[in-house]
């Protein structure tokens, strides 16, 4: 005798509501197998959170569509009506083009210091993405030619293998001021040159960067894997309604108690090859997976879908885990690849703007708050403001996050946005009101001629008084130090490969060619799905959708299912 197979989904975020929603909507699922999905936490959305905060819709978590042309959330936010509402909700009007790029001490800077700056940035990361084909035109030429330059001198001085993206842009940094070292070299304020402009707009764009990948350091975001990683094309955007719409979406179709919440993980008991089946049972024979939840209950299974994070992952191949973990241990093919791989931390820093100065900073047609970038001295400069915090220093930009919005927003990943999640509301506060008057408080300075080659003072931005602006609420985001996701997501780093997410994604057992050994070894036992198994769309929830459709449809093939 034999029940119906048992399928257990750990993890209610885009990856496992897909794969739930494959399963139980795919026609005669219903009698073939039992279906559950055990959430540790106490919302459905994993990665996904959509909340409110003054008064705008905002994102935790997953923000963007990245790219509307084919993607699946695109479609599924058409299909749904998501695309439109009649609250305000965060970047409602896409990337603004109304930025204003300031350097450390309240000036703005020329087109002349950031254009080339940020078209020389662009055209590596375009490089390195192998989306930068040899050009027709003479601008455009140069920084081709300057990108197979750092390209050449960065392979010839180690092995290509071991190329990371941050070596190669500073490597095409440095070709560029090769290019015009005969550029006479102009002295701006003080405590700004030239090249040390331009280094900071760089090191503005580098910052940008890692908040889209969550590696903390850029020279350890391997180069190679770059062109393995695929973009939808055409504008990205974000979701009306908010994301928190798809998930519910996805859950909608799933009966009451379908999904359990509050039931985490601790163990998963499993029978790898060679491993005899568990003993018959009341004339059944008992499932091979067994879960073992933090409570002390425990769960059998036929099949188990995991989809916790990939820093989840890591801390439960430490010998030392106590917070998740397999038993036996997951084999050796399998660790070395979640060692590997890069899992990174992205926080967003949200901060409302007191009510009583939004008649002076956000009246009169748009928002006075500019779109700020911001271009810092190093860390290790003598002259850079010392009041600025470390953690404020490698943040690339605080904007409103639409035009006339009270709220403000600013991105940090890695070591700054780990701090973040440590600090109190007062010390946030205090920080960015330092930034805001070390960019926007400084009263007029007299221009010298040569100066104005490189700023323009801060003449051309409205005047806002630090001690004026007051923050009634702020928020942060804390992914770091969440025991249900320890960080944001997955990229290849430096020493792992596209490769690797295909190991992530194998199902386990590995079965031999043995007919023998197949015989006593129940396939599929564990499954794996998540952005951090997905090969070309690594990061993003486009990414995770699509890895609960692949480990959907390789239960129902199993089954002989139509699942087309």
């Amino acid at each position: 005798m034999a029940k119906k197979p048992r399928i257990v989904i750990i993890g209610a975020g885009m990856a496992g509501l897909t794969a739930a929603n494959k399963l139980y909507t795919c026609e005669s699922s219903k009698e073939l197998f039992e279906l559950c999905v055990v959430e540790g936490g106490t919302r459905i959305g994993g990665r996904i959170n959509t909340s409110e905060f003054g008064g705008d819709r905002i994102e935790m978590g997953a923000t963007w569509i990245h790219g509307i042309g084919g993607s699946p959330i695109y479609k599924i936010s058409q299909e749904i009506h998501s695309l439109e509402s009649q609250q305000p909700w965060e970047c409602m009007d896409g990337f603004s083009t109304e930025t204003k790029t300031m350097a450390e001490g309240g000036f703005v800077l020329n087109p002349s210091i950031v254009d080339p700056v940020s078209k020389l940035f662009d055209s590596l990361m375009d490089f390195a993405q192998g989306k930068l084909n040899e050009p027709s035109t003479c601008e455009k030429n140069d920084f081709y030619n300057l990108a197979v330059k750092a390209f050449k001198l960065c392979t010839s001085n180690g092995k290509p293998s071991e190329l990371s993206v941050g070596s190669f842009l500073r490597q095409g940094l440095n070709s560029y001021w090769d290019s015009v070292k005969d550029q006479e070299e102009v002295k701006g304020d003080g405590s700004w040159s030239r090249k040390l402009l331009e280094e900071a707009v760089f090191a503005m764009h580098e910052n940008t960067q890692r908040t889209y990948t969550s590696a903390g350091d850029l020279f350890t975001l391997d180069f190679n894997a770059e062109r393995e990683y695929q973009m939808f094309p055409d504008e990205e955007i974000t979701i009306a309604k908010g994301y928190m719409s798809i998930i519910r979406h996805l859950a909608s179709v799933l009966p009451p108690g379908l999904i359990h919440l509050g039931r985490k993980v601790s163990t998963i008991e499993w029978q790898p090859e060679g491993y005899k089946s568990r003993q018959m049972e009341n004339g059944y024979t008992l499932r091979p997976v067994k879960l073992h939840f933090s409570d002390g209950s425990t769960m059998l299974a036929d099949h188990v879908i995991v989809t916790v994070s990939l820093g989840v992952l890591k801390a439960g191949i430490r010998q030392d885990s106590s917070m998740f973990k397999f038993n036996p241990p997951l084999p050796s093919f399998k660790t070395e690849a979640i060692s590997r791989l890069g899992y990174g931390v992205v926080n967003k820093l949200f901060l409302q703007v007191s009510p009583s100065n939004e008649c002076d900073i956000f009246s009169k047609g748009s928002s006075n708050f500019p779109f700020l970038h911001m271009a810092f001295h190093r860390s290790d400069y003598e002259l850079r403001n010392e009041k600025i915090p470390w953690w404020m220093r490698r943040t690339a930009s605080l904007c409103p996050i639409y035009k006339k919005s009270s709220v403000l927003l600013s991105w940090f990943a890695g070591e700054e946005a780990l701090e973040l999640e440590s600090l109190s509301d007062e010390e946030i506060i205090d920080g960015v009101s330092t930034i805001i008057s070390s960019f926007l408080s400084q009263p007029h300075k007299k221009e010298e001629s040569n100066s104005h080659q490189l700023c323009n003072g801060n003449n051309n931005v409205n005047h806002v008084e630090s001690s004026e602006v007051k923050f009634t609420k702020v928020l942060s985001t804390k992914w770091g130090n969440d025991p249900l996701f320890l960080g944001s997501y997955s990229y290849v780093a430096v020493g792992s490969s596209g490769e690797d997410f295909d190991i992530m994604a194998k199902p386990l057992p590995e079965i031999s060619s043995s007919c023998e050994s197949t015989a006593i070894v129940p396939p599929l036992q564990i499954l794996f799905a998540g952005e951090a198994t997905h090969r070309t769309h690594y990061s993003t929830t486009h990414g995770a959708y699509f890895s609960g459709l692949r480990e959907a449809n390789r239960l129902l093939q199993h089954y002989h299912c139509v699942y087309f």
